[in-house]
């Protein structure tokens, strides 16, 4: 099953396979025709608006995507990257266990079908410069921007 989602850095096309997220990607449109929704597809649209709209910084879906076991390991890397914080390509490939693989590392994180959710726009260059994305570095740029200033939204304050 698949929905769609209108979001600020275009649609979003969200799959639904076995109870499971299996592919978040942009699209250039919808495709004519009714839209499709389950449990977890609604929970996706619904914690993907909460993410633009600044009030969700963790994901809480059942993900599941096909990869290699390095790809998968590399995936699971980019969900612990905090919201608002970018690592490096060397620093993720390090993380990993693979310290000279920043290339293994990048073309992994390119294959990631879970765009946003598992967060591979937080990896940058080691110069902080973005280096590549998917879908491209406007929407990299869009999307780290958005997380930057929204990284203290509804941070709770406290009287002394």
């Amino acid at each position: 099953m698949k929905a769609f989602l209108q979001s600020p850095v275009g649609i979003i096309e969200i799959e639904e396979n076995e109870g499971c997220i299996s592919s978040v990607r942009i699209v250039s449109s919808v495709p004519a025709g009714k839209q499709e929704t389950n449990k977890v597809l609604d929970m996706a649209i619904q914690q993907l608006n909460g993410y633009f709209a600044g009030e969700r910084k963790d994901f809480d879906l059942p993900l599941s995507q096909e990869g290699t076991p390095f790809q998968k390991k590399a995936w699971d890397y980019l969900s612990t990257i905090p919201y608002g914080q970018t690592v490096s390509y060397k620093q993720e490939a390090q993380a990993i266990g693979s310290p000279k693989g920043c290339r293994a590392v990048g073309s992994a994180n390119g294959r990631n079908n879970i765009a946003i959710i598992v967060p591979c726009h937080r990896v940058v260059n080691e110069g902080k410069g973005l280096g590549g994305y998917a879908y491209g570095l406007d929407v990299k740029k869009k999307l780290l921007e958005l997380e930057s200033q929204n990284l203290f939204t509804n941070a709770r304050s406290f009287r002394i």
